[in-house]
Order: structure tokens, then sequence, then C-alpha cells
């Protein structure tokens, strides 16, 4: 009787009919008989020797097999605890992408339960954005054997987003020659959340910094300005105001002397009074003009044309809606000073020798058009430049932000300037031409 291959490969055959016959020794009880016995009382015998020795052969082989088993479930269950508590995400997919096997750690990431997520694809619990390329990377893994990478967003079914890093390789499915793969999936929402913190820390220390910058360049600008406006008020109004007491000297002298000649003085006095409040007017005006308020803005921008084209030369034609004059205040002093700032850029650096300036109404909105025949310059350039010490592009843009206006500038040699600005207005404003447009 031969013992099966399957059993006399766990103990070598020898050691194992060596061990059964001591064991059968010791239950008999006797030492190996060496006695000549009758043919077959010792046939019989041998026979029944060798059933027992094989019994015990199958005992022993029986006791290594359990305790190869207990060996192989106790590794069995310390290697389903590593696989489902691991700390990513395990899955095994078909060639269709559909998930064969996942671990507790896959499951609890898509929030669904283990057993309804088999053979369920795994791209139905990716977000929409993130589909195409979880295909593009299955299709990566599939072609080749080199290890793949890819970032998705998953949809938890309670509706939360988690981001994701998935690695993977091709695996086959076992005995079929079907293609198959495997995923390491990680949660990685807390590092994108670190990442996109520091980005936007980052990038409002930047907006911070370039803050500063344009508050420094406004502070300068408005120091500038009182410069000129302190400047010109000594010169100008001092000025008026000395010739004015010289000439009440001289009446008091003329009054003595020459009595007919005083009519002549006080009028020259009376026009050097004119003059004072004719300046004191202008630099009122310029800090804020009081036609705005008690005429309205299309009657403030009409004197503002004249005064410029009276000093500067320049021929400006103005053309508005006369619902202008229904905009809330803010929307109306965003306009004058938006103007106001563009006329004064183009006397000072344009050199034009005309000027459109038009406000439209729109469906939802208003736009206002400056367009000059005079010089270009690189807009871009005086846009970014930190030095630039005029602020006045700058500044009509961020007066425009402050009521949510859009703001551009187009500037080509031989075609001059437009300045475009385009406002959001509620609804109810007249779009009917203001009379006496020109």
């Amino acid at each position: 009787m031969k013992t099966p291959p399957s059993l006399s490969a766990v103990t070598p055959a020898a050691e194992l009919r060596r061990c059964a016959e001591a064991r059968l020794r010791k239950r008999q009880g006797k030492p190996r008989s060496g006695g000549e016995d009758p043919r077959s009382a010792a046939d019989a015998q041998r026979l029944f020797h060798e059933l027992q020795v094989h019994q015990i052969e199958l005992e022993m082989q029986n006791a290594e097999l359990l305790a190869a088993r207990e060996a192989a479930e106790a590794a069995l269950e310390k290697y389903i605890d590593l696989y489902d508590f691991a700390p990513v995400g395990y899955f095994s997919l078909d060639e269709q992408g559909r998930i064969v096997e996942v671990n507790l750690t896959g499951a609890t990431l898509l929030g669904v339960e283990r057993s309804r997520l088999l053979s369920r694809p795994l791209r139905r619990s990716l977000a929409p954005a993130s589909q195409p390329v979880f295909l593009a990377f299955l299709e990566k893994v599939f072609a080749g054997t080199e290890r793949q990478v890819c970032e998705v967003a998953i949809l938890k079914a309670a509706g939360a987003e988690v981001w994701a890093n998935i690695y993977g390789a091709s695996a086959s499915s076992g005995s079929t020659s079907r293609k198959g793969c495997r995923l390491m999936v990680s949660d990685i929402t807390v590092l994108k959340q670190a990442v996109e913190t520091a980005r936007r820390a980052e990038a409002l220390t930047a907006t911070n910094r370039e803050l500063r910058q344009l508050s420094q360049g406004i502070m300068q600008a408005q120091e500038e300005e009182r410069k000129r406006i302190s400047r010109e008020l000594h010169d100008e109004i001092t000025q008026t105001l000395v010739g004015i007491t010289v000439h009440l000297s001289a009446l008091a002298k003329v009054a003595r002397i020459n009595p007919g000649d005083l009519k002549k003085k006080i009028r020259s006095t009376q026009q050097l009074v004119e003059k004072s409040v004719n300046i004191v007017h202008r630099f009122a005006r310029e800090l804020r003009p009081s036609l705005l308020d008690d005429l309205g803005l299309i009657a403030t921008l009409r004197s503002l044309m004249k005064e410029v084209a009276r000093q500067a030369g320049v021929h400006v034609r103005f053309a508005a809606f006369s619902g202008v004059d229904e905009l809330d205040g803010v929307t109306r002093t965003v306009i004058y000073r938006v103007i106001q700032s563009a006329l004064a850029n183009i006397t000072q650096h344009a050199q034009a020798s005309r000027v459109d300036v038009s406000i439209r109404k729109l469906p939802d909105g208003v736009r206002l058009e400056i367009t000059d025949d005079g010089k270009s310059f690189d807009v871009e350039r005086v846009m970014l430049d930190k030095s630039n010490k005029r602020l006045g592009l700058i500044g009509m843009r961020e007066r425009l932000a402050m009521i949510n206006g859009q703001f551009s500038v187009v500037s080509a040699p031989g075609e001059g300037t437009t300045i475009r600005a385009q406002i959001p207005i509620m609804e109810g404003i007249s779009d009917t031409p203001a009379p006496g447009q020109g």
C-alpha cells in the first residue's frame, strides 16, 4: 500500500515510516519480533503490521495538515486585518473598471457599504470633472506595466467631496487571461486644503502688498496735490490780496489828492477781488463741484468741458442721455471724477486737438467713452509701473471698481486713446438724449 503523493510531501517517506513503526511498537508494548513463524501467519502479521504503520502515518500527516491549516488561517486572518484596516483604500478592478475587491478603508472612503460596491464602476463615485481624468489613467494602466498616478475628486454618498491620489498597476485576474488592475487610493483632502490655504494666503499677501503700494502711491499723489494747491493758493491768492491791499492804500491817497481818479482805482480793485473769487471757486470746483449737487451731472460736465476748452484750446464734444441725472449720487460722482481725470490727462500729456465724451444707456447699465486724437502711450506699462506718480488711469479703475464698473483703455499710434467704462445700474433710468448736446 502506497502513501498518497499529496500526503507524502509533508514528511519524507523514510522518516515517516520510521516514526510510524516506533509508535506502533510503543502501542504494542513489545520489542520487534525476530522469530520465525509459519509463512501464512507471517504474511498476515506483516499485512496487519503494514496497515497499522500506514494508519499511524495518516494520523501523523493529518496532524501536520491540521497544524498547517491553523497556521494558514492565522496568517490569512492577519492578512485580512492588514488589508481591511490599512490606512489607504485598496481596489481590484476588472477590465471594464468595475470593482472586484475593495477593503473596508476603500469602502469608507467612498461612503458606501462594501457589498454594494462590488461590480460597480469606480468612476461613478468620482466628480464629473474627474471622470475623464480617471478613464485616461485606466487606459495607461492597462496599456503598460509602469505604475500610474492620478489625482481625482471623490463624491461620497453623503454628498461630501474628498480629494484622492490613485496609484495603479495592471494585474491578471488569476487563472484566466482577462485584464485587471489594482489601485491604491489615498485621501489627500487635508493636504489639498493646506495647499489651497497656503495659496490663498500667498495671494492675500500679494494683494495686501499691492494695496500698500497703491495706498502709498495715492498718499504720495494726494501730498503732491496738496503741495500744488498750497503753492497756487500762495502764488495766486496771496499776490492778488497783496495787490488789493496796495490798491486800497492807493485809494486812500487818491481820495485826498485826486478824487477824479478814484472811480478808476475802485474798478481796478474790484477786478482783483473778482479774480480772487474766481480762483477760490476753481479750487472748490476741483475739490467738490457744487454744481454737481445743485444742477446735476450734465450741467457740471458742460461747465468742466467749457473750462477745459478755454484753458487748453481743445475742442470737446459731449453727448449724454437725460437719465444720467437720475443715477444715484455715488455713481454720478464716479462718472464725473473719471471724466475729470481723463480730461486732465489729455490736456497734460496727449497734445490732442479734439475730445469726444459720450454717456450712453445700455440695457443693463451705462457706457462711458472718452476718445482723443492725441499721442498714444503704452497702456500696460503705465498700468503696471509702480513708480507712476500720476495714478490717473489707476485712479479711474479703482473708482469704477467701487461701484462694480468695468474699465478698459485702448491706445494706438495715429489713432489716439479711448477710455471705456461700463457701469451696472438698476432698471427705470430714462434713456432719452439730453437736450442741447454737442
